[in-house]
């Protein structure tokens, strides 16, 4: 599902028109990397919580050469699914999965 299968979607379901939407869910987006950048967690409750973490500076290897490379320190944002929404998804699945066995 694309961003634009998104906006479609939410503007069915809300009547906004698909403009409307855009602009609400690139608010959202744009919200949530400016509050990330800015080190602060974000918790939605019953979806998940967005934060970040320092990966610390290392030795890899490059897959294709084997030569070593150094990889400095940096930070990666990281989402946590809260245990609402994996439920949630399971039991979907769950029911889809039976359904098609029929």
């Amino acid at each position: 599902m694309t961003k634009a299968d998104i906006v479609e979607k939410v503007a069915t379901g809300t009547g906004l028109t698909k403009l409307e939407t855009e602009a609400i869910i690139e608010g959202f987006l744009n919200t949530v990397i400016q509050a990330l950048r800015e080190g602060r967690g974000i918790e939605i409750r019953g979806f998940g919580s967005y934060k970040v973490k320092a990966k610390k500076a290392r030795y890899a290897r490059n897959p294709r050469t084997g030569e070593k490379v150094y990889v400095g320190e940096h930070y990666v944002p990281v989402f946590k699914f809260s245990k609402d929404f994996k439920a949630a998804v399971d039991s979907g699945m769950k029911e889809t999965k039976s359904v098609q066995e029929l």
